[in-house]
Parts: structure tokens; sequence; C-alpha cells
């Protein structure tokens, strides 16, 4: 769980896993997250890892896959919210898989195999060029950004 003495916002971090996920999150121009839905919302060990950093976040995009009964519909949501205070541009087009058609359980307790259906390729093709562009674009802020912590 969150460990830091200070909010995020400071970017004053004090434990060695925290700098190094600032590190590596900080290396990356966008994202693609993978989410489950979880009583309506994200999992809290994603939030959690979210919550961890501040700037390292800025500046980027985003994009969600998500799954679940209502295909995590619901969970992406509350992410995006996230994401917008964290200064990250979140693209709209989402891959939301459903339990009962882009997965094959066959046993309830077990998490069953993935099997998303043909219309999903062309869905992930235009979430991945969403990212990629709205990555590009959002290059010279995190440049500026670059900049005016080195000053």
């Amino acid at each position: 769980m969150l460990d830091e003495p200070l909010p995020a916002l400071f970017g004053a971090y004090h434990h060695a896993h925290t700098n190094r996920w600032a590190q590596t999150i900080g290396s990356f121009d966008g994202f693609v997250f993978v989410t489950p839905e979880y009583n309506h919302s994200a999992p809290a060990a994603l939030k959690n890892a979210i919550d961890f950093l501040f700037a390292e976040w800025n500046n980027k995009a985003a994009g969600f896959v998500s799954h679940g009964v209502h295909g995590g519909v619901r969970a992406v949501e509350h992410l995006r919210h996230v994401m917008t205070e964290l200064q990250v541009a979140n693209v709209r087009t989402q891959v939301a898989l459903s339990a009962f058609t882009d997965f094959e359980i066959s046993d309830p307790t077990e998490p069953g195999t993935i099997a998303p259906g043909p219309h999903q390729e062309p869905t992930l093709n235009e979430l991945l060029d969403e990212v990629i562009a709205w990555s590009g674009a959002l290059q010279p802020l995190r440049a500026a950004a670059d900049q005016t912590v080195a000053a």
C-alpha cells in the first residue's frame, strides 16, 4: 500500500520502490491500462499503483482495455477521472471485454480463457493508434516540463 510520507504531488519520494516506479513510469510516453471491474470500479491495487506518483504521469496519453460482467466500463469511467487529475489525456476508444462473450469459462472458480470476438481487433488497433497519436502530440508539453525541472 501507498507508504510515502508526503503526497505524490510534492515529488519527494523517500522509498526505493517508489523511485524505481517513478523511473519506470517516467520513461514512457503513453499507457494502455488493462483492468477488470470490481464493485463497479477499478481494483484497489491498480488505483494504489497510480496514486504513488504524480508528475511522472503528466502530459502523457492513456487507453483502456477492460473486462467484466458489463465489459469493465464502470472501472474505466473511474480511471478516466483519475487520469484527468494526473494530466493524462485518455483516448476515446476503449476495448470492453464481456465475461459472457469474450471469455471461455468452463468453471466459474477458474479465470477462463480470453477469446475476444473478431470485432475487438480493429477496436484495439484504433485504441493503440489514438494512444500513439496523443502521446506524440503531447511530447512538446513533456519537453517543456523537463526543461522547467532541469532549470
